[in-house]
């Protein structure tokens, strides 16, 4: 709590948010979604997998999204050398650092995610 009342304590500040920031890495409608499913299975899954776990997202916004994340260090993309091809997704340990916010970020969606989506 000790950052977020020095946060709120120096409002005139120009000192960038780090909630913007946070929102610019991992924004878009899927993102959250996908890393965090990535997070909870904790082990490789191939695109058809997790595009299923996800569902119903699009093949064009989930290759977009876990390109975006592999760039970011946050998803790691492996290749098999087989045929037909196995290409697995996996959170990385920067990913895995994540969980504890997005365990937070759910456990409220769950408290509080009726009463906002009926309003």
């Amino acid at each position: 709590m000790a950052i977020l009342r020095q946060a709120s304590a120096d409002v005139q500040s120009t000192e960038r948010c780090p909630m913007v920031d946070f929102v610019n890495l991992i924004s878009g409608k899927w993102a959250i979604p996908i890393l965090y499913r990535l997070i909870i299975i904790d082990k490789p899954m191939r695109f058809s997998d997790l595009q299923r776990a996800v569902a119903p997202i699009t093949q064009k916004e989930l290759t977009r999204q876990l390109r975006l994340f592999e760039l970011r260090g946050l998803v790691c993309r492996t290749v098999y050398a087989e045929v037909p091809p196995r290409v697995e997704y996996e959170i990385t340990a920067l990913g895995k650092t994540l969980r504890d916010t997005l365990d937070s970020l759910a456990d409220w969606m769950r408290a509080y995610g009726d009463r906002l989506i009926r309003q």
